[in-house]
C-alpha cells in the first residue's frame, strides 16, 4: 500500500536537497517505493574520517535524511515532521565505495512517526542501523 501523501520522486527529493548538507556529502536519491526511501551515500574524502573509513555522523546523516523525508512525505499536506530522536548502531565499517540506506516505517501516527533506516555497503553487508523518532505538526489555526 502506498503510504505517501505528497508528490514524492526521486527528482522532488533532489531538488528539495540543492544546496545542503545533502548534496555537500555526494548522497544521492535512489529510488521511491510504495513504503520506503532509498539512497546512496559515498565513501570518500568528504565523508571518511581519520582512519579512514565511513565517519559514524555520517552514516546518521544519510539516516536522518531517510527518516525525515519519509515522514515529510507520508504525513498531510500541510503538516511538518521534525525530529525528537535518533540513533544508530555501527555494525561494520566501510572504507570506499557506496553506502546504501533505506528507510521504513515502524509507526506512522497522527503526531509521532517513527522509521527505521538500515545501511548496507555494496556488497548488501549492513554497516548502520538507525532509528527515529518524528513529531508530526498539524498547522495552527
Amino acid at each position: 500500500m502506498r503510504i505517501w501523501k505528497k508528490d514524492i520522486s526521486v527528482e522532488a527529493l533532489t531538488q528539495s536537497h540543492v544546496g545542503t548538507t545533502v548534496e555537500h556529502l555526494g548522497i544521492e536519491f535512489l529510488e521511491v517505493g510504495d513504503d520506503f526511501i532509498r539512497a546512496r551515500c559515498p565513501v570518500d574524502g568528504r565523508t571518511r574520517q581519520p582512519y579512514g573509513i565511513l565517519h559514524g555522523g555520517v552514516s546518521v546523516v544519510l539516516a536522518e535524511t531517510l527518516g525525515s523525508c519519509g515522514a515529510h512525505y507520508s504525513a498531510p499536506e500541510g503538516d511538518r515532521a521534525v525530529g525528537l530522536d535518533i540513533n544508530a548502531n555501527h555494525i561494520r565499517s566501510a572504507s570506499s565505495g557506496w553506502v546504501i540506506g533505506t528507510a521504513r516505517p515502524v509507526h506512522r501516527g497522527r503526531s509521532t512517526q517513527v522509521w527505521q533506516i538500515d545501511l548496507t555497503n555494496e556488497a548488501g553487508e549492513l554497516t548502520c542501523v538507525s532509528r527515529i523518532t518524528m513529531a508530526v505538526l498539524q498547522p495552527k489555526g
